[in-house]
């Protein structure tokens, strides 16, 4: 009795930070509030039974028996207030006359939405958050934006790298299920505490929290409402929210709209499983009975054909394939796991060259590692090469979390002859053209100290555009000397012809006048 009476009773009024009623109570200060004295009430005379047992916040009664499916459990969880507007008509009629997009997406859904909802439910968070990747990316973790946002929560990449999301020659964990996922929450916590409303949350989620708060500010310097609706926002951010609700809203009811959601079960979809050795992607998804692509779609972060277990330590595998894979592997005893492993570049080097130091031709190593044509490797760079039979070690953890891939245009070089001038030596032509002084000596096949006459033809391998800068000056230089060579020539040539003199119609030279 004293049980009941004590659930009985009411308890003291919580506030949320911001004045905002539609998630969790976000502290104002650091202090925590004094807890209340309470007092059972012991009624007089027999128990009644209570009527309305919900009275007291205002839902349903609350369902002992789990949901049947997903879908049931989300709709169980929706705690943001619904946005009222006539874009969510819009977007709901939208939707609702693309049945075969709403099929393909939740199907799509069906790998990532129970893990998401179990992080959102652990966190307090609103389940309609479960709906955001509809909207970001159609949950397609390879989805790649115009503006470079990656994976299904759709991570800018200095954003990612804020919240510690990889991005290497390797791996983008912006693209990983887990790891964008717990991102993506802890962003939308940050941005929920910062405006105290889901819905502004969301709007700076999508136009950044920068902008949100200067068009608040604005708005309130004059003297206008700060709600989302009140907001002047962009096309894209305006939108951003009625699509969600409206997404909501078909979950919530899809016999409203005529749509029908395919079932997705209340139970995991995919097991984290460890691995403790460099391994082929091939040969997981072999020992696990399942599809490389199959394999992918969970662990969509992976770039290269290896694993690096230094870097990622765990997988994503099937429910029930995780167990079909760990047996596998424990009853493997022969051969390695990792047919590739990672070569860090020495010095920079041509294609040609890095594939003849690794034993690829440059047409597999230019494949493997992404290299674009016409340029040149630089030092330090992570490159994926075959992996020795003679070589266990696997990629350090460095490597496998910091390998990045740099190139430099390659430089390409024009045989070019060049005349030498006075003075001229072998050093002396290396530095007017920034070449090796060696190589002016290979080239022209004299001792590096030698030295050239005036005039002398000079053999160089320029880049192209100096090689043809360099061609110019010599003619320039070859029209100067013949000019110069042509007037001397003239002046002597006028010296020894004698002035011709006017001749009068007689014949008797005239007198020539001077002037």
């Amino acid at each position: 009795m004293l049980w009941l009476t004590g659930c009985a009773t009411t308890g003291t009024d919580t506030t949320v930070a911001g004045g905002a009623s539609d998630g969790p109570a976000i502290p104002t200060n650091n202090k925590t509030p004094a807890r209340p004295a309470h007092t059972p009430l012991i009624p007089n005379g027999p128990l009644q039974p209570i009527m309305a047992v919900n009275a007291f916040n205002g839902g349903g009664v609350a369902s002992l028996s789990a949901p049947a499916d997903l879908w049931d459990r989300i709709r169980r969880g929706f705690a943001m207030p619904d946005l009222q507007h006539e874009l969510v008509q819009d977007r709901e009629q939208w939707y609702a006359t693309r049945p075969d997009y709403i099929q393909r997406m939740t199907e799509r859904s069906s790998k990532y939405l129970f893990h998401i909802v179990e992080e959102l439910e652990r966190r307090g968070m609103p389940t309609e958050l479960a709906l955001l990747p509809y909207i970001e990316s159609a949950f397609n973790p390879q989805a790649v934006s115009s503006a470079k946002a990656a994976g299904m929560w759709q991570f800018m990449p200095a954003t990612g790298s804020y919240f510690d999301l990889k991005q290497n020659a390797f791996r983008d964990d912006r693209r990983d299920v887990l790891a964008s996922t717990r991102a993506a929450l802890d962003y939308l916590q940050k941005l929920y505490g910062m405006f105290g409303d889901w819905h502004l949350a969301l709007a700076a989620y999508n136009w950044g929290e920068g902008s949100v708060g200067r068009a608040i500010a604005k708005n309130q310097k004059a003297g206008l409402g700060t709600g989302y609706t009140d907001l002047n926002m962009p096309a894209e951010t305006r939108l951003y929210v009625p699509k969600l609700q409206a997404v909501k809203n078909i979950v919530a009811n899809p016999d409203a709209f005529k749509t029908e959601l395919p079932l997705i079960e209340n139970h995991p979809y995919f097991q984290t499983v460890d691995i403790t050795h460099d391994i082929d992607v091939a040969l997981v998804a072999s020992l696990s009975g399942i599809r490389e692509d199959d394999f992918r779609a969970l662990n969509p972060s992976y770039k290269r054909p290896v694993i690096l277990a230094a870097g990622t330590p765990q997988i994503l595998l099937p429910w029930d394939n995780a167990k079909v894979f760990q047996r596998n592997l424990e009853a493997r005893r022969e051969g390695q796991y990792a047919s590739w492993t990672v070569w860090s570049v020495p010095t920079t080097m041509t294609v040609a060259d890095a594939a003849q130091r690794t034993g690829m031709s440059e047409a597999d190593l230019r494949s493997m590692n992404n290299i674009p044509p016409r340029m040149l490797i630089k030092a330090g760079s992570a490159l994926m090469v075959p992996r020795s039979v003679t070589t266990r070690e696997d990629v350090s953890s460095h490597l496998a979390d910091n390998g990045q891939l740099a190139f430099a245009p390659e430089i390409v070089t024009r045989r070019t002859t060049v005349r030498a001038r006075k003075g001229e030596t072998v050093a002396s032509v290396a530095k007017r053209y920034n070449l090796s002084a060696s190589n002016v000596a290979d080239w022209n096949d004299v001792k590096a100290s030698a030295a050239f006459k005036l005039g002398q033809q000079i053999v160089v391998y320029l880049p192209v555009r100096a090689a043809v800068a360099a061609a110019s000056t010599q003619v320039r230089s070859s029209n100067v000397r013949n000019v110069v060579q042509a007037r001397g020539n003239n002046k002597q040539s006028t010296a020894k012809a004698p002035p011709s003199a006017p001749v009068k119609r007689g014949g008797t030279p005239s007198k020539v006048k001077k002037r």
